[in-house]
């Protein structure tokens, strides 16, 4: 078990650590309004600039895989000033690139440095916080992480309607410089890195954790209470105007809604984990998601589904999930002290490719609404399950040190 750290005189600034993060995940999604403009201007169809925002996630998780390993050996900070140059150097190359696949490739290596900041990110709030604070912050990293998706296409039609597709990049370019320069002054060394790196001390590394079953359920767990929710906003637009006939500017009111619910409950873990342990923030948290996802699909069933209830239940399904996911990363970050980058890097690659899976999965069937709400009540059984039996795991863990001394 890692030792809980006391917050240090040379942390890094909380508010630079949230600008870091959502840089990253505002890139995801800011493009998706442009994309009509850039296939016209650049003279190709939908699919080719579509494969930009798939290049994007790719480059997400699998950034994530390299960047933790790598900043136990050699610092946080070289890690994440580079990945920051990178963002920085792929927003300049999109915003010049003359064809759809210099574009996408530019994307990806946008991608490749916009993560640097979700991966270590969070493992310097673990480097410089006891269990508790490190649970406050991460709260508050978490929620820039669904935020962003939310508020990037609102940002980007802005930006589209202003200068066309290329001024999307001219605005990712210069916050990615700012977001350099900030954290070139302000932002220190938090771990203690080995200086030794290799692809098979990598390897180990993520074989480690892997082998620990108590990490693979606080990851699983943890991601499915993140990301579950990925489902909903995939099939939102056709629950809502299709199944249910509204318009489509109450998709946006619908969806910016929810995303209250996700603040509300990322709020709620900051101020509970003062004084509640962070076991039953988990269960309680997923709890009410898993109680919300049954009451959906009741109502699907029942043919009683209205755009108040949907609203009102997701609402409060992003709550619980903002309860949970935070303190099952810092969960997630205590496990092995040796390689806290590395976990905080396979728990990123799996919210990832969990949050793939869930939004492929409501895409099966002609029921948009049965299809969600089915994935949204599984991934919150899957991930209850999870986070019971990690924490069975860590007591039984407990009790046999107590019985050892």
């Amino acid at each position: 078990m890692r030792a809980s750290p006391s917050p240090s005189a040379g942390a890094p600034p909380l508010w630079l650590l949230v600008l870091i993060t959502l840089s990253g995940t505002l890139a995801m999604h800011m493009f998706v309004p442009a994309l009509p403009d850039a296939a016209r201007a650049l003279g190709v169809g939908p699919a080719a600039v579509q494969a930009t925002i798939s290049i994007y996630i790719v480059g997400l998780a699998l950034g994530q895989l390299v960047y933790g390993p790598l900043s136990d050996a050699l610092g946080r900070r070289p890690l994440l000033l580079g990945g920051l140059a990178l963002y920085a150097a792929g927003s300049i190359a999109a915003m010049l690139a003359p064809t759809a696949p210099a574009l996408i490739a530019a994307r990806f290596i946008q991608a490749l440095g916009g993560c640097a900041g979700l991966a270590l990110g969070r493992a310097m709030v673990r480097d410089t916080n006891g269990p508790v604070e490190a649970v406050r912050a991460l709260a508050l990293l978490n929620l820039m992480m669904m935020v962003g998706p939310g508020m990037a296409p609102l940002v980007g039609s802005g930006l589209v309607a202003l200068g066309g597709w290329r001024a999307v990049f001219v605005a990712l370019a210069l916050a990615g410089v700012a977001t350099l320069l900030l954290s070139w002054h302000k932002v220190p060394e938090t771990g203690t890195p080995t200086g030794r790196v290799s692809p098979g001390r990598l390897a180990r590394a993520y074989a480690a954790l892997l082998r620990s079953p108590t990490f693979v359920a606080y990851a699983v767990g943890g991601g499915c209470a993140t990301t579950a929710v990925y489902a909903f906003i995939a099939a939102a637009p056709f629950i809502i105007t299709e199944q249910l006939g509204h318009p489509l500017r109450d998709v946006g009111i619908a969806l910016g809604v929810v995303m209250v619910g996700m603040a509300i409950g990322n709020a709620l873990t900051r101020r509970l984990a003062l004084s509640m342990r962070l076991g039953r923030l988990l269960v309680w948290g997923n709890a009410v998601s898993v109680a919300c996802a049954l009451v959906f699909l009741a109502l699907e069933l029942l043919g009683h589904l209205t755009l108040e209830a949907t609203v009102g239940l997701m609402l409060l399904f992003v709550l619980g999930a903002g309860m949970a996911s935070p303190a099952a990363l810092s969960k997630v970050l205590t496990v092995d002290a040796r390689h806290v980058g590395a976990a905080a890097g396979l728990y990123g690659f799996a919210q990832m490719a969990l949050g793939a899976l869930f939004t492929l999965l409501v895409g099966w069937g002609s029921n948009p609404a049965l299809a969600s709400s089915c994935v949204l009540l599984g991934a919150a059984l899957v991930g209850q399950g999870c986070l019971q039996f990690a924490l069975r795991r860590e007591k039984r863990a407990r009790g046999e040190r107590a019985r050892g001394e």
